[in-house]
């Protein structure tokens, strides 16, 4: 009973054995997959998946990189997504200052007017930040999503994670935890409260060891748990069952 709570199955890169994919999940544990959107196509493709396979479900949003795309058509076929019954957030959305890829200023306008439609439309939102901590945190405390929301693949410091843990978010954790140099991201996993904490792939990146350097799939978020199990130190059952309610309980599937 293991959720991989942010994926992305519609990755060109599985087009070949995308039904082996589906079998590894299935016979791994796996029992729900979030697919991740990061424009208008893949955010469709998620609900379609979500719509074909009753263990997908969806989230839709535009990533920063995609920013310059965000308009008034876009925004509309986005609420017009979130009404879908197996769409459960709103994301990834954010901020990224590794790549800039779109503008800073529109990164930070997107960010905030898609917490504001997550908010109309009743969602929580998956937020994407990448070497834009400070600025990530300033726009969610200017700007609360109503219905809470998660740090997706978490690298910032345990003192930015106290203050978002205060503001209501969960934190969630991928591959890199499972690096021989994630000192920093074990640190706020051993320190958070387990009840808020989640565990994904970001398929088909950040492939967890000791499969590293290798395409991810949702099977492999097992070694996420498995690091979860170790550092809390608990059973892998144990943390996975915990994974599962946390997700539920954010993602309103209680």
């Amino acid at each position: 009973m293991i959720w991989d709570t942010h994926a992305h199955l519609d990755d060109e890169v599985y087009e070949e054995d995308f039904q082996d994919v589906l079998e590894r999940i299935k016979s791994s544990g796996i029992s729900r997959v979030t697919n991740v959107g990061y424009d208008l196509p893949s955010s469709k493709r998620s609900v379609q998946l979500a719509q074909n396979y009753d263990f997908i479900y969806a989230a839709i949003g535009i990533h920063p990189h995609n920013a310059e795309e965000f308009s008034d058509d876009v925004m509309a076929q986005l609420q017009a997504l979130a009404q879908q019954p197996k769409v459960l957030a709103w994301g990834e959305i954010g901020l990224d200052y590794y790549r800039d890829l779109s503008p800073r200023t529109i990164q930070q306008e997107v960010f905030v007017q898609q917490i504001d439609l997550a908010n109309k439309v009743g969602l929580p939102i998956v937020i994407h930040d990448r070497d834009a901590h400070q600025d990530v945190l300033e726009i969610v405390k200017a700007h609360p999503p109503k219905h809470g929301g998660v740090f997706h693949c978490y690298s910032g410091s345990w003192e930015m994670a106290k203050v978002l843990l205060k503001l209501g978010f969960y934190l969630s954790f991928a591959g890199p935890l499972t690096f021989k140099n994630a000192r920093h991201t074990v640190e706020v996993a051993r320190n958070a409260p387990i009840d808020r904490i989640l565990a994904e792939t970001d398929s088909p990146y950040l492939t967890p060891e000791p499969r590293r350097g290798k395409r991810n799939e949702p099977a492999y978020v097992r070694e996420v748990v498995r690091k979860l199990a170790e550092i809390k130190e608990l059973s892998i059952e144990e943390m996975a069952l915990q994974t599962m309610h946390n997700a539920e309980t954010i993602f309103k599937l209680v």
